[in-house]
Order: C-alpha cells, then sequence, then structure tokens
C-alpha cells in the first residue's frame, strides 16, 4: 500500500493506493496549519489508516509533496516512522520524465509537479489543468510533460475572506450557488456577488491563457476541493478530477522507486 501526502496551505490530503486496485483506497483530510510533532502525526496518521480498517505496518511507500516547508521537515520524520515505508519526497529537484520550461524550475511547487506528471501520463493531451484550493492555479501543460509556466490568482474563498475582515456590518455568507444574480437585501447582494465574479474570473482566466498559449485547443482540466462545484458554473471545463494531485504524485513516486533501483 502507498500512502500519499499533498501537503497544502490550508490543509493535508491524505490518500491511499493499493497496487493493483483502481482509484483511492481511502482519502482523509487534516488541517495544515495546526502545529505537530512528528510523533503526534505518527499517531494521527496511524489512526486514520486503522479507522478505515488498513494496517500502518503494511505501508510499502510513503509520498510526500508539499508547498509548505514548516510542515515538510516534520512529515518526513514521522512518514519515516511507518512502518518501514519507503519515503519519496517529490519537489522541482526530484528526478521525473517531464520537464520544468519556466525561468526559475526550482521554485515550481510540489502540486504543479505532481499535475505536470498526471495531466500528460492520463490524458496525452495539450492541458491547461486549473488547480481550486487555497489559490487558483493555471497550469500550462503539454502532451509530452513539459510545464510551460501559468498563473497563481486568489483562490475562490478569497472574495468571501477580504470582505469578511474588511466589513463590519455586512453578514458572513456561504459560498454556494446563488438562487439569483440581483439581490433583493443585503445578504442576497453580498452572496451574488462573491459567486458570480469568482465564477466569471475563473472562466475569462481560460480564455486568456486559451489565447496567449500557441497551442492548438488544448483540454482544461478542474482539480482541488472546489472543482467540481466550479465547473458546474464554468462551461470551459472539459475533465474534472479533484483527485488529480494525488494521482500526480502516486505516479511520480512510482516512477522514482523504480527508476533508484
Amino acid at each position: 500500500m502507498h500512502l500519499v501526502m499533498d501537503v497544502g496551505n490550508t490543509e493535508t490530503v491524505l490518500a491511499l493506493f493499493v497496487p493493483g486496485e483502481e482509484g483511492v483506497a481511502g482519502r482523509w483530510r487534516v488541517s495544515t496549519h495546526v502545529p505537530r510533532t512528528p510523533d503526534e502525526y505518527v499517531l494521527l496518521l496511524g489512526a486514520l489508516l486503522r479507522s478505515d480498517g488498513y494496517d500502518p505496518g503494511a505501508l510499502t511507500r510513503v509520498v510526500l509533496g508539499s508547498v509548505v516547508p514548516s510542515a515538510s521537515d516534520v512529515l518526513r520524520e514521522a512518514a519515516a516512522r511507518l512502518g518501514s515505508a519507503e519515503l519519496v519526497v517529490i519537489d522541482a529537484s526530484t528526478p521525473l520524465p517531464i520537464v520544468l520550461d519556466v525561468e526559475e524550475p526550482r521554485t515550481v511547487g510540489a502540486d504543479r509537479v505532481a499535475n505536470t506528471m498526471a495531466a500528460s501520463r492520463l490524458f496525452g493531451r495539450d492541458c491547461i489543468v486549473v488547480d481550486l484550493g487555497t489559490a487558483t492555479t493555471y497550469d500550462c501543460i503539454t502532451a509530452d510533460g513539459r510545464f510551460q509556466g501559468g498563473v497563481i490568482a486568489p483562490g475562490v474563498m478569497s472574495g468571501k475572506e477580504w470582505l469578511a475582515a474588511r466589513t463590519a456590518k455586512l453578514p458572513p455568507v456561504e459560498f454556494i450557488p446563488p438562487k439569483r444574480v440581483i439581490g433583493k437585501r443585503t445578504e442576497s447582494c453580498i452572496h451574488s456577488g462573491i459567486f458570480f465574479t469568482t465564477m466569471d474570473a475563473i472562466a475569462g482566466m481560460i480564455e486568456r491563457v486559451r489565447a496567449e498559449w500557441d497551442v492548438a485547443d488544448p483540454m482544461v482540466v478542474g482539480t482541488g476541493g472546489f472543482s467540481p462545484l466550479v465547473a458546474k458554473h464554468v462551461a470551459a471545463f472539459d475533465h474534472v478530477d479533484p483527485l488529480l494531485t494525488l494521482i500526480g504524485l502516486e505516479l511520480a513516486g512510482a516512477y522514482v522507486a523504480k527508476h533508484s533501483r
């Protein structure tokens, strides 16, 4: 069994892959912001696995991809103590069958490395991967696995959080689709403004990337926790897989394990 850990700025997403079986066997989310020691992580990871009936001692590989340096070292130590599992860390320096075709390749985040690995292996087409997490990233990835840059933009919750922080009298609202664009009360006006400006911004950015990137008819792929919701309101998406980054980390881990022997 392989445990894959995608450490994001807000949450750490964990997935269990069983060789020979399709899809994800188990998936969990924990807060990245909560400070934990390696001992606490060992206990937490073990408890999560056991809660779904999996034996931590049966792990053969742990794959770690992180965009949060402060969490990386702690998780490295914890992962190394999960049974006899092999630890594989994925970042921009990892030797993979992809090319980071940008001015500063060492600064590319592990999530974008994983998305490049996954998109090039799964789709075989030029892709714009839109990763909808704490930030929203737009990755230009060629069919042969070249990451050619992209965009990093505020995440879908940014407008909601900005209003909550900067206004005293405006009520908080949920990030769910409103029934109408034109609101009849303050709360519904805010609700509509936050939701639809976010959707329109994502749709507009996809069109800008399409217009500037010199490839014919790229496939638009959505991933990240908000991707199923956003894809219902942005027609540009051709495919949605919230687990794409995790799949990319698993593919990258398998490649490194195979070629390091």
